[in-house]
């Protein structure tokens, strides 16, 4: 038995759209920590209560959940009034990420290239958005991920229908510009001056449509890992996705997801703070090119489980 650890819980499921997700990532994350010997135990937060969570007698916790309250602060908060150890980034950079339009709005302050955007509140706002942003357009809700609620618009017609589909999932609706090009993405792990790109990951969906289906359930998508891009174009691109995640305050791990259009110029879509973990995902498989096994990786996380915030009051933080 690995006692370094102690007892590890390993939040998932939750109460996301993203549940079934977090199912599938937290079940193998719970395989793979008890093969390598560590006593990990399952924790559904959507089933049970924070109560029991402080009850468990957990001695650091791996957070496996996606989605609101368990990617976006909310469940780091809690586990800070807990003094629970736990993976990841912290309250106030795991709501950045969450939330895209502050994601993109902070990138922008820091001068990194992301896709020009326009927030939508209602279909009064469609109006005049294909004239200041052009065709093609993606349109997804803010605030959730695995692709829920996004839309690529062609027209004015399918720019509705997406709005229409995004605003089921949120009260403000994000529509940027789409980039043709490539779709790549970064894992990273680590913190501050430690935190360390993996390998880039080029994703190659039918019809570049890389949806839920394709994303989780069908097989036809294909991934190249790593990617074949030129040795400057691929420092380019791990270094901007490392100031991505630095700019967020991000730690522990996360992933960046990237467009590089067809002139060679990379544009930041968005970050994850807590990504997926399932047979399918991008994270272990950029681990495994860089010679690191999925037990491996998920010990590898684990280890750097910590409270934020009450370890800077502890320092005499303010």
């Amino acid at each position: 038995m690995n006692a370094r650890f102690g007892r590890v819980g390993v939040l998932y499921g939750g109460s996301s759209a993203e549940r079934e997700v977090s199912i599938m990532s937290g079940r193998g994350v719970h395989a793979a920590l008890t093969a390598a010997g560590v006593d990990a135990h399952l924790f559904d937060t959507g089933t049970e209560s924070l109560a029991d969570l402080a009850a468990a007698g957990f001695d650091r916790v791996f957070i496996a959940l996606h989605g609101r309250y368990g990617e976006d602060g909310t469940v780091q908060g809690a586990l800070e009034l807990l003094r629970l150890p736990y993976t990841g980034s912290g309250p106030l950079a795991s709501a950045l990420a969450m939330d895209k339009i502050m994601t993109k709005e902070i990138w922008l302050r820091r001068q990194l290239p992301t896709p020009p955007f326009a927030v939508l509140g209602g279909e009064a706002d469609l109006a005049d958005l294909i004239g200041s942003l052009g065709l093609p357009l993606i349109v997804k809700p803010p605030h959730e991920g695995s692709t829920l609620g996004v839309g690529r618009a062609m027209d004015a017609a399918a720019l509705r229908d997406a709005f229409q589909q995004a605003a089921k999932y949120d009260a403000k609706v994000l529509a940027e510009r789409f980039i043709e090009g490539r779709e790549l993405t970064v894992a990273l792990l680590g913190t501050g001056a430690a935190a360390r790109a993996l390998p880039i990951i080029e994703i190659v969906a039918p019809d570049g449509n890389y949806d839920f289906e394709h994303k989780y359930v069908s097989n036809e998508t294909r991934y190249v890992c790593p990617a074949d891009l030129s040795p400057e174009s691929t420092r380019e691109i791990l270094d901007l996705s490392r100031r991505a995640y630095l700019a967020l305050g991000c730690e522990g791990w996360g992933r960046v997801d990237l467009m590089l259009d067809h002139a060679g110029r990379p544009w930041l879509l968005e970050l994850n703070t807590s990504p997926g973990m399932t047979s399918h995902s991008l994270v272990p498989m950029a681990a495994k090119a860089a010679g690191m096994s999925y037990a491996d990786l998920c010990v590898a996380i684990l280890a750097e489980a910590s409270c934020k915030v009450a370890a800077f009051s502890t320092a005499g933080g303010r």
